[in-house]
């Protein structure tokens, strides 16, 4: 049966996300570089923004919390207030970043559209990912948006059963192996994994290789072909 619906994740899928991050880390540590010199400043970091995944979620507001509470823990609580404002101010920045789009996307998107159901499913804060979505001009591509906790099996299986004609009709399309791919193969749909340079390392994780519902691309500008040959293989 052909794929009637294309599923598309947004962060460094569709637009630039992750570099903002990268950039708000090195502020960070040129904030904290008068009062510590531990060597794994950025490794404590990340290592506190995971931890707190359960509690805060994904996103800048998660990513400014945990900036604080990495200061405060690795200056034993000797930081002055006024280096933890301007540490909040810059997890604050990462709502005015501008929104650029990568290589491809609307030509990918509007081809697609005119032969595909096309969703949008994205994980993180609801109020920073709506603004994303408003200032990147790619919302009426959409027939259903979904913004989500955490992506999983769970998620996908509820997500294609309100969405699309079955996962076996469906191919789920990301930069991360850990939350686009598997749990998308995982509730039976097909994948296609378009890696971005600067993922984070939590998504990271060992590609299916051998599955057959799995392709990578370099770029949105081989999708059409890649669903097509997932199409051809069936």
């Amino acid at each position: 049966m052909p794929i009637t619906t294309i599923a598309l994740d947004a962060d460094d899928t569709l637009w630039q996300n992750e570099q903002f991050f990268r950039l708000t880390e090195q502020r960070f540590a040129d904030l904290l570089k008068d009062y510590t010199d531990a060597p794994d400043l950025n490794a404590r970091l990340i290592a506190s923004v995971t931890r707190n995944l359960s509690f805060y979620g994904f996103g800048m507001k998660g990513f400014a919390l945990s900036m604080v509470e990495t200061a405060l823990d690795i200056t034993d609580h000797r930081v002055p207030g006024t280096v933890i404002a301007e540490i909040l101010a810059a997890g604050r920045e990462l709502l005015s970043y501008p929104i650029e789009t990568l290589p491809y996307v609307d030509q990918a998107l509007d081809r697609l559209q005119q032969t595909h159901r096309l969703i949008l499913i994205t994980k993180g804060d609801v109020f920073d990912q709506e603004r994303k979505i408003a200032a990147s001009g790619l919302a009426d591509y959409f027939a259903a948006v979904e913004i989500v906790a955490d992506k999983n099996k769970a998620t996908y299986a509820r997500i294609f059963a309100r969405h699309t004609d079955g996962p076996d009709r469906t191919v789920m399309v990301g930069n991360s192996l850990r939350s686009d791919i598997l749990p998308a193969l995982e509730a039976g749909s097909f994948a296609i994994y378009v890696p971005h340079d600067l993922t984070w390392s939590y998504e990271h994780a060992d590609e299916p290789a051998d599955e057959p519902r799995y392709r990578k691309i370099a770029h949105l500008g081989e999708l059409a072909g890649a669903i097509a040959s997932l199409e051809r293989a069936e």
